[in-house]
């Protein structure tokens, strides 16, 4: 059965918020996090990003960007903040949190392979299992909203297992066939 999920990307701000927010909407217990040093969010020009630390409240980022420029209006990063704004107070780093999760969705390969390494690193003092899946989305508006639904269908097969433990590679092969384009990674490891 699952209980508690997890879902992470590098800034915690487009792909991880948005299954966060699918997921939420759905009436799973969850919560969000980033694997980066900081968050950063596009800029000026590519080679002049915004940086925040983890930590900075989404509304104070919106005001920022909202002061700085209008083209964040119109690329849509002022819509991703005001969404982010109304399902919690700031981004988090997955390195700083200290709670237990059944299941772990990552975005994007270095951020599972960050939260794998930090499991390891934890020791599994608790000894709770946690499967660690990444499903492989790239970094736009458009490819959050369809990688939030795909994520949303495989918790949802998970839950319906009778022993998702057992069942995880089935489920997950399954699901693949469904979603070629969002590829999968799956791991186990315990907190």
């Amino acid at each position: 059965m699952v209980t508690y999920i997890a879902t992470v990307c590098a800034s915690n701000q487009n792909r991880s918020m948005e299954a966060h927010s699918v997921l939420k909407q759905a009436g799973y217990e969850v919560r969000s996090f980033g694997t980066g040093s900081m968050v950063r969010l596009p800029g000026p020009t590519i080679d002049r990003p915004n940086n925040y630390p983890f930590g900075t409240p989404y509304n104070q980022m919106y005001e920022d960007l909202q002061a700085q420029d209008e083209r964040y209006t119109a690329n849509g990063l002022l819509s991703m903040l005001d969404r982010n704004r109304k399902i919690k107070t700031a981004p988090e780093r997955w390195h700083n949190m200290n709670e237990s999760f059944d299941i772990v969705i990552t975005c994007e390969e270095r951020c599972f392979d960050a939260v794998c390494d930090d499991l390891v690193n934890r020791s599994g003092e608790k000894n709770r299992l946690v499967h660690v899946i990444n499903v492989d989305i790239k970094d736009n508006h458009e490819e959050a909203v369809v990688g939030g639904q795909a994520i949303l269908e495989l918790v949802q097969q998970m839950e319906a297992s009778v022993d998702v433990d057992g069942e995880v590679e089935d489920i997950l092969a399954e699901w693949q066939k469904e979603h070629p384009l969002l590829p999968a990674l799956h791991m186990t490891h315990f907190f």
